[in-house]
């Protein structure tokens, strides 16, 4: 990928008819008062609106959204592998080792106040080629509710973190838990970083049973996957290890018999002269 930079917004089809709501919603407003109960009604149907499709991680409505890898990727019969919230000193070494072990390469979506816990840690992640990428600076529950001014703090916070440790400035960036609100793709676009989520989630944080979220997530695994665990917050299995560390072993292996290529998102995002391929 070529170095960052800064895009001019465009605001979506989306969030270009809620501009248009609220211009005419203050239209009929100051025409005519005695309506204003049906423009409350207006303008809260279309927050709400704006409100689900903020807590839909997949979704493309607000803005650019990286959900699969590109038509080059498939071809090439890549996935991508991608784990969030570490790097945890127990859980991650061991990601590693298994990753190594299998020659496969994978993304790391940090999160920055980690990072600073255990700095050599992250600089092992990318020492072994594998992408650091931006997972925020707290990983704060609210972080969709953030004004912009508390978005751009977060992201560029958790930017100069990982630069300052690795070296290296991220060039992605995932959303804590992949919730966001509309302020989210301007200051992206601001700052110059892709928003990327996932095509396929196991539940890792969540569920107890590696088996469950191993045929989550390899049931109907093709080419152009972004697959997205947990090397951070995984969940403790009846036998008392991570989940994410029984279920990488056996995903690996499926992933090895489909002929399935994991890369890192770096090298499958591949951009064009006109931006990134979508």
């Amino acid at each position: 990928m070529s170095p960052r930079t800064t895009t001019p917004w465009k605001p979506s089809a989306v969030i270009r008819a809620s501009f248009i709501v609220h211009g005419l919603a203050l239209a009929v407003f100051i025409i005519r008062p005695e309506l204003w109960i049906w423009v409350f009604a207006t303008l809260l149907g279309n927050h709400v609106a704006l409100t689900v499709f903020g807590l839909w991680p997949t979704c493309r409505y607000l803005g650019p959204n990286w959900i699969r890898l590109p038509e080059s990727a498939r071809r090439r019969n890549e996935i991508a592998l991608t784990f969030d919230d570490g790097p945890d000193p127990e859980v991650t070494p061991r990601v590693l080792e298994v990753l190594d072990r299998y020659h496969a390469k994978a993304s790391f979506f940090v999160i920055g106040a980690r990072a600073l816990q255990y700095p050599e840690l992250c600089r092992e992640i990318a020492r072994r080629g594998h992408t650091i990428a931006n997972h925020s600076q707290h990983h704060k529950n609210g972080f969709a509710c953030l004004a912009w001014s508390g978005l751009m703090q977060e992201i560029l916070q958790a930017q100069q973190t990982l630069k300052h440790i690795t070296g290296q400035e991220p060039r992605l960036f995932r959303a804590p838990m992949g919730i966001r609100n509309p302020l989210l793709d301007p200051v992206l676009s601001r700052i110059g970083l892709p928003l990327v989520t996932w095509s396929r989630r196991g539940y890792d944080t969540r569920c107890r049973i590696g088996e469950t979220v191993l045929k989550r997530l390899a049931h109907n695994l093709i080419a152009g996957d972004i697959v997205l665990l947990h090397d951070g917050n995984s969940a403790i299995g009846p036998n008392g290890q991570p989940v994410v560390l029984e279920v990488l072993p056996k995903l690996l292996d499926i992933i090895a018999a489909k002929a399935l290529k994991p890369v890192t998102l770096q090298d499958a995002l591949v951009e064009q002269r006109n931006g990134f391929e979508r």
